[in-house]
């Protein structure tokens, strides 16, 4: 079906800002991804799953501006040995980067990987291209089309470190687009960090392949930046025995939709997803999550709380596919926010669809104000409405929290989203 004339001319209104890279082993798919694009459409208020987000300062053609801002507070993960990569609004930065060299992994950029015969390119725009059907994500094909950097990383043992990719914004009107790609080979395991506002406006898409018995650790931070506007992709698949769990904090920011799409499609995997956000004022948070169970005796996690005051608003899209044959599965979703004002909103629209019959899959989503009764008892015994505020607010947010498990890491997040609480108080 042709496009509405005003989406159509939308779109190429924006692809007329860009420049399409060419020639190399990832040409092909890039092509790939602009056809698609232009079949697509970029995302309207009317689809279907933008209903919840508007997502106009994310298509048109110039970046929004946004002020640079100073949080005043040592960089997240940074009392943690780890091996950093620094990207500034969305360009590689070789002096603050540290060395790439890491025992049991190779990583490169994509802006400078040579080679005809990569090993990325059976990989690049394979998992975005799968990720489109049922639902068509516009914002992934650009991503694929127009990335001008990233990095790929190929695990092929246990690394001693943590990848760290660290996002710098230095421009008040930068545009950045970034895409990743993670193979890890049977057996392998490998933590990645991310954190940093990357520029005024950031699509990011990361693709993930998790063969046998691997797994990949995913903690990653995006705030310290009010202004703000992001998009990110998750392209995640999962075979036999593997693990991925990834967790996010989000805090500050004008606009921010996070986009995860998992496939388990070998028996005994295992996929959690988590995330924990606090937003004040003009802030708008969008999760959309789409796990597909297609292989025996899975197990999926979708943990997602928000914390909303002043009239920020939260979303949360979460669905679990179950295939013909995928039984013994296991999925658990569930979705929640706590508001501290009467003015912030909270919209969800979790879903499960299911064609096998041996199966344990449950969704929930709740929407509520501070328990009365425990923050009495807390003034009752003599703690500060303000301090005990926070307090059962971090107990709200500790079940996604607790998701991350390196404890180290669990507890520099829940740090972060204490100072967050303490600079919002009142």
């Amino acid at each position: 079906m042709a496009l509405p004339q005003t989406k159509l001319d939308a779109t190429e209104e924006r692809l007329s800002s860009l420049t399409l890279p060419e020639g190399g082993w990832s040409g092909a798919a890039r092509k790939d991804a602009l056809a698609r694009l232009r079949e697509y459409g970029l995302p309207g208020r009317r689809d279907e799953y933008w209903k919840y987000t508007r997502p106009d300062t994310l298509v048109q053609p110039g970046a929004p501006r946004a002020a640079l801002f100073d949080p005043g507070e040592a960089p997240v993960f940074d009392s943690i040995d780890r091996l950093k990569i620094v990207f500034v609004d969305g360009v590689f930065d070789a002096g603050a980067s540290d060395d790439l060299s890491l025992e049991g992994v190779t990583i490169e950029r994509l802006a400078e990987a040579q080679s005809d015969l990569h090993w990325a390119q059976s990989l690049y725009g394979v998992l975005e291209v799968k990720g489109q059907d049922p639902v068509q994500r516009p914002l992934a094909a650009l991503n694929t089309a127009y990335a001008t950097d990233g990095v790929l990383i190929h695990v092929t043992g246990k690394p001693s470190r943590p990848i760290s990719l660290i996002y710098h914004h230095r421009s008040e009107s930068s545009d950045a687009i970034l895409h990743h790609v993670i193979k890890l080979d049977a057996g392998a395991e490998a933590t990645i960090l991310e954190n940093g506002p990357a520029a005024a406006r950031f699509n990011k898409c990361m693709e993930v392949d998790i063969a046998d018995n691997a797994t990949l650790h995913h903690v990653r931070t995006q705030g310290r930046d009010h202004e703000r506007r992001a998009a990110t992709h998750i392209f995640a698949r999962l075979g036999t025995e593997s693990v991925f769990k990834s967790f996010t904090l989000t805090a500050n920011g004008v606009l921010t939709r996070n986009e995860c799409v998992i496939e388990l499609t070998g028996d005994d995997a295992v996929a959690h997803v988590a995330g924990a956000c606090v937003g004040d004022g003009d802030f708008h948070h969008d999760d959309t999550v789409f796990i597909t169970h297609d292989a025996v005796n899975c197990e999926s996690r979708q943990v997602f709380k928000k914390v909303l005051r002043n009239g920020a608003t939260g979303v949360f899209q979460g669905k679990i596919l179950v295939k013909p044959g995928a039984q013994k599965t296991d999925g658990y979703q569930i979705s929640q926010s706590l508001l501290l004002d009467d003015d912030s909103q909270f919209l969800a629209k979790p879903e499960l669809e299911i064609y096998a019959d041996d199966v344990a899959c449950s969704h929930g989503s709740t929407s509520g104000a501070i328990d009365e009764e425990a923050l009495f008892y807390l003034r009752s015994r003599g703690v500060p409405e303000g301090e005990a505020v926070n307090l059962l607010t971090l107990a709200f947010l500790a079940e996604a929290v607790e998701e991350i498990e390196d404890e180290t890491l669990s507890e520099e997040i829940t740090a972060r989203i204490e100072q967050w609480l303490i600079r919002h108080a009142g």
